[in-house]
């Protein structure tokens, strides 16, 4: 696998601060909500940018996020930065985190950021894949790996280079849309 980097750090094996995470949160096969919890408390956080991802910004601007009562959903969604900025008239964000203390800062940092007005999105500290949403979402924003989604029935149907990447993720990182396949013994999958 191929390296990544966040704010001029290496998000490899090589770097000290993604060792700890491993540590932190117990490996690739097995995860511990309570280590991710750690991760938050002591400030390992290397994937953390401080703001939100710029092809979220990237994407806000150029208008086509669907809208009039869409509602988006950011797995993962750390301190909430992405939320935040995705949400808007029309369109309203949850942010789901397994980690009650990623969770908690969201609150905090987007009740500031939205100036009092929380009423486009919503946190909730859940394991992404035991939750169950109340409703289908019409958007789902997250940064992943093809393994995860491919399995799950999602083909990629346009990929770019993420020509708006922070500079130590250049070259690295693609934007890719998915949809998941239709599932005939699924009356509720996607078409």
């Amino acid at each position: 696998m191929a390296s990544t980097a966040v704010a001029g750090q290496v998000l490899d094996g090589s770097n000290p601060a993604v060792a700890r995470v491993r540590q932190l949160v117990g490996g690739r096969q097995e995860y511990s909500p309570d280590g991710w919890s750690r991760c938050w408390e002591e400030g390992v956080t290397p994937w953390d940018l401080g703001q939100p991802t710029p092809a979220v910004v990237e994407l806000v601007k150029s208008g086509t996020l669907p809208g009039d009562g869409a509602t988006v959903l950011v797995p993962g969604c750390g301190a909430g930065y992405d939320v935040v900025a995705l949400s808007g008239p029309g369109r309203f964000v949850v942010g789901l985190d397994i980690c009650e203390t990623a969770v908690a800062k969201a609150k905090q940092w987007s009740a500031a950021a939205a100036g009092g007005d929380e009423s486009l999105f919503a946190f909730v500290a859940a394991d992404f894949f035991t939750w169950e949403p109340p409703e289908r979402f019409d958007l789902i924003f997250d940064y992943t790996y093809e393994e995860v989604l491919k399995p799950l029935g999602f083909v990629i149907t346009c990929i770019q280079d993420n020509h708006v990447a922070v500079k130590p993720r250049q070259g690295m990182e693609k934007i890719a849309k998915w949809k998941r396949m239709a599932n005939p013994t699924d009356p509720d999958s996607a078409q």
